[in-house]
């Protein structure tokens, strides 16, 4: 009887774990992502995050496509950020100063005592400016950004007091060359939007006439931490019909202003 060579054989595949022991598994990939995106103060893209993280780029955009859908990371343009379950159990509060939530709440909420209207206090949270603390009573001006706690900066007042002062944060916007367009009255074009930030680094105040959303006028203003570098942006929002925006702006300056010199003491 012909004995049956080794080519002759059939072929058995058995199921083992052919990486090698050194090579991480998705759960460190994954973590290794969530790290590179936590220590950025600015959006990451798929090609940063890839060289940080030595990860080629089809298994780091397929990671960050769970990540993203479990609220881990988000996606602004073409860049990668914290998400916003993320942002929570790290406690992650972009450009805020540490300890200063009993500094500015008093300010909040004469604010809101002397307008009547919506007050918002805005950080920077990658291209976006990020809500971190809202005033306002049951007749609120209702905004795109109510559900999100977010909104774009070209748009908003807050948006564009961070813009105004913070030089990096504006050349990465700008580098965009144009803008999304929200209402009929929105800024879209990069010499249009250059032009409202010499103003309001000229005047100390921005303003936002239904730009953002149909009906809702805001006036924001930079507040300055240790340093002198802009942190946050004070701003209110009221229906702008009846937005009396000049008055609006002495008292949103003046509590700006007022929080700034107490960041100082610090």
């Amino acid at each position: 009887m012909p004995t049956e060579t080794a080519s002759h054989l059939p072929h058995v595949h058995t199921v083992t774990d052919e990486r090698p022991a050194s090579q991480p598994g998705s759960l460190e990939r994954g973590i290794d992502i969530l790290l590179a995106l936590s220590a950025a103060s600015r959006p990451v893209t798929l090609s940063q995050l890839c060289r940080s993280t030595g990860l080629p780029k089809s298994t780091a955009h397929r990671i960050l496509g769970v990540l993203c859908s479990r609220e881990l990371a988000r996606r602004v343009g073409n860049a990668y950020l914290p998400g916003e379950l993320l942002e929570s159990m790290a406690g992650i509060t972009r450009a805020r100063v540490p300890g200063t939530r009993q500094v500015v709440l008093p300010y909040l909420l004469y604010l809101y005592e002397t307008t009547r209207q919506t007050v918002n206090l805005a950080v920077p949270s990658g291209l976006e400016a990020r809500y971190v603390e809202r005033l306002y009573g049951h007749n609120r001006v209702c905004s795109r950004s109510d559900s999100l706690d977010r909104a774009p900066l070209h748009c908003t007042a807050t948006g564009k007091a961070l813009l105004a002062f913070d030089p990096k944060l504006r050349q990465e916007l700008l580098a965009r060359g144009s803008f999304e367009r929200m209402t009929r009255r929105t800024i879209t074009t990069l010499a249009g939007l250059e032009r409202e930030l010499a103003q309001v680094r000229r005047h100390g105040i921005a303003y936002s006439q239904e730009e953002y959303t149909e009906g809702v006028a805001c006036v924001a203003a930079p507040v300055f931490g240790p340093g002198g570098r802009i942190c946050m942006s004070l701003g209110v929002a009221a229906p702008a019909h009846l937005a009396p925006l000049a008055k609006l702006s002495i008292s949103v300056r003046g509590a700006a202003q007022a929080i700034s010199a107490m960041l100082l003491r610090l």
